[in-house]
């Protein structure tokens, strides 16, 4: 069975920074366009970026040059670098892995980041 892993939820002031990590296993990680997404209350769940197995990324308008996604694949790691963070920002975040063969997809557990004075 899948399993993604998460790890670097917390509650830090605005302008900070966090870096978030979700590894990989049971998976052809090269097969797997990795993302992370968010959820804030009353919400939809939202893309905040996506890399693909060969480093293409793609960002959500919001998050466009504060927030870094990179992946180890040698690691099966997947990682999202939050830096000047906004109360906004504030939201469950989940690391997903996508099949680019199959469209199947998978979850991690999903970790509160919270952004507050």
């Amino acid at each position: 069975q899948v399993q993604l892993v998460e790890s670097g939820g917390d509650l830090v002031q605005p302008g900070g920074s966090l870096r978030r990590s979700c590894a990989a296993s049971r998976i052809a990680f090269r097969l797997y366009t990795m993302g992370w997404y968010r959820q804030a209350p009353g919400k939809q769940r939202e893309l905040v970026a996506s890399i693909t197995f060969g480093g293409s990324t793609n960002y959500a308008d919001s998050v466009k040059g504060r927030f870094t996604i990179s992946r180890d694949n040698a690691q099966t790691t997947v990682y999202l670098q939050m830096n000047r963070l906004k109360p906004e920002d504030t939201a469950v975040y989940y690391c997903n892995g996508a099949s680019v063969a199959t469209g199947n997809e998978h979850w991690g557990q999903g970790t509160q980041v919270t952004v507050s004075s």
